[in-house]
């Protein structure tokens, strides 16, 4: 049975995006099928994510208004054979589209694909709950700040009142430093306040900024993160990445120091 998970955030700039796009090639290079699709139809850019932009041909629009049939539109990836992209709008569209059109297009590629994920829209609008419409399952993306929470919060909110069968958190872009300090809130505080299970979590990495989806060096530390959160769901097994092994003890204590006159 094919799972369709939705990924969010209650606020843009938390790197959702960015952990959808890794999370899927992630579960491709275990030998899953995987679909992504951009919903985020007004700041798209997944196939940027994914080094595809230049591969696009057709778009969601050419899907909703008929001008192809869904498997046409769909890129596959260099990173891995079994990972496909299905690109948002990349003209300025009037295409207006119902959520029984877009979930009616999700469940035709249903048939061909273990896991597809749902790059939706960051906050709560109408393009936020046709995206969630689509989904049996939910991520919602958020960082260690107390802006990102708050809207997390919210986001939380509507999708338990969606009726959502499952959802879990992956915070993202966690400092060991500063959390070893008490300087940012924990994960596991976050888990607590928010009450929602962790997923994943992924820490501060320069390599997940800087490479393409599925191009971050194994020796990496968000490239550990992502494959244990791509096991963790698969296995529904909640191993979370040990984000502060470094900032320990009298060695963890000279990296902290460095850290900070970086």
């Amino acid at each position: 049975m094919t799972r369709k998970i939705v990924v969010t955030s209650g606020k843009g700039g938390v790197g959702k995006t960015t952990v959808l796009a890794n999370l899927g090639l992630r579960f491709a290079l275990a030998g899953k099928r995987v679909c992504m699709i951009d919903a985020d139809v007004g700041l798209n850019n997944l196939d940027m994510v994914t080094a595809c932009e230049n591969l696009v041909v057709y778009d969601l629009a050419d899907c909703i208004e008929g001008r192809c049939r869904p498997k046409q539109a769909l890129i596959q990836t260099r990173i891995s054979k079994n990972a496909y992209v299905l690109p948002s709008f990349h003209t300025i569209s009037g295409v207006q589209f119902s959520f029984d059109s877009f979930s009616d297009l999700i469940e035709g590629l249903s048939t061909s694909f273990d896991f597809i994920l749902i790059d939706c829209p960051a906050g709560i609008g109408e393009s936020f709950r046709r995206a969630v419409y689509s989904a049996d399952e939910a991520l919602l993306v958020t960082t260690p700040h107390l802006s990102s929470l708050r809207d997390a919060d919210k986001v939380l909110a509507n999708l338990r009142g969606m009726k959502i069968g499952s959802v879990k958190l992956v915070v993202n872009r966690v400092r060991g430093d500063l959390v070893a300090t008490n300087r940012v809130i924990s994960p596991e505080d976050i888990e607590k306040t928010l009450k929602c299970k962790i997923a994943g979590i992924i820490p501060e990495d320069d390599n997940a900024f800087l490479c393409n989806a599925g191009e971050i060096p194994p020796e990496s530390p968000s490239y550990k993160a992502f494959k244990l959160l791509a096991r963790n769901l698969v296995l529904d097994k909640y191993k979370a990445y040990d984000y502060a092994k470094d900032y320990r003890g009298f060695l963890g204590g000279i990296r902290r120091v460095l850290k900070r006159s970086l």
